[in-house]
């Protein structure tokens, strides 16, 4: 069983900072792509940054210049700094990873943390 768990969502004033986490756990044995999603109210999921298992980021333009994606790898988790927060950040911000295991590769996402943006 792999998990993946966030955490470090909450309220927020416009032009605030924020850190969000991404824990990997279970039975793996190493982690490739991981990426943040996240899906606002009446809204459809959309991508917000990925990072390979290299280092390499990318960012979605909604975000880019505002959000840093990271990872630690000794520690099995991924971080989202976002900066210069703004009301439609405001969303569920999930987590996802392709993560190999002893009885093969599969992508795993996590439950989503709740950001909110006050204007």
């Amino acid at each position: 069983q792999v998990q993946l768990v966030e955490s470090g969502g909450g309220l927020v004033q416009a032009g605030g900072s924020l850190r969000i986490s991404c824990v990997v756990s279970g039975r793996l044995r190493s982690i490739g792509d991981m990426n943040w999603s996240r899906q606002g109210p009446g809204k459809q999921r959309e991508w917000v940054a990925t990072i390979t298992s290299n280092g390499i980021t990318r960012y979605s333009d909604s975000v880019k210049d505002r959000f840093t994606i990271a990872r630690d790898s000794a520690k099995n988790t991924m971080y989202l700094q976002m900066n210069n927060l703004k009301p439609e950040d405001t969303a569920v911000y999930y987590c996802d990873a392709t993560v190999n295991t002893p009885y093969g590769i599969g992508t795993y996402r996590g439950q989503g943390t709740q950001v909110t943006v006050s204007s």
